[in-house]
């Protein structure tokens, strides 16, 4: 069965950089893109970014734009989030999820598979 696991989060200053994984095993062969959503206590689950599997291309949401940068290794089936420029309200549980679509999907219901999630902190 295709599993996700995220690591790399853990508590870090503001202004630092922090940068998650996420080892597909057992890849989805259905999966066409992956993404990265956090949830923050009280808060819904938002995007944060995404790619797929194939291309250059890459989407984020506005409030990371500029600071954060997804990238993939195919080879090793694992997805980045390389996150820079940390703010106290980028503090969230960051999860890892892989898509059928294509075409940025952008809404947790449009993804098939989710990570157990990582912890973020960011303090000020």
């Amino acid at each position: 069965q295709a599993q996700l696991v995220e690591s790399g989060g853990g508590l870090v200053q503001a202004g630092g950089s922090l940068r998650l994984s996420c080892a597909a095993s057992g890849r989805p062969l259905s999966s066409n893109t992956m993404g990265w959503f956090r949830q923050a206590p009280g808060k819904e689950r938002e995007f944060v970014a995404s790619i797929p599997w194939t291309g250059g291309s890459t989407d984020y949401a506005d409030s990371v734009k500029g600071r954060f940068a997804i990238s993939r290794d195919n080879a090793k089936n694992t997805v980045y989030l390389q996150m820079n420029s940390l703010k106290p309200e980028d503090t969230a549980v960051y999860y890892c999820a892989a898509s059928e679509r294509y075409g940025f999907p952008g809404s947790p219901s449009e993804y098939n598979y989710w990570g157990q999630g990582t912890q973020v902190t960011v303090s000020s």
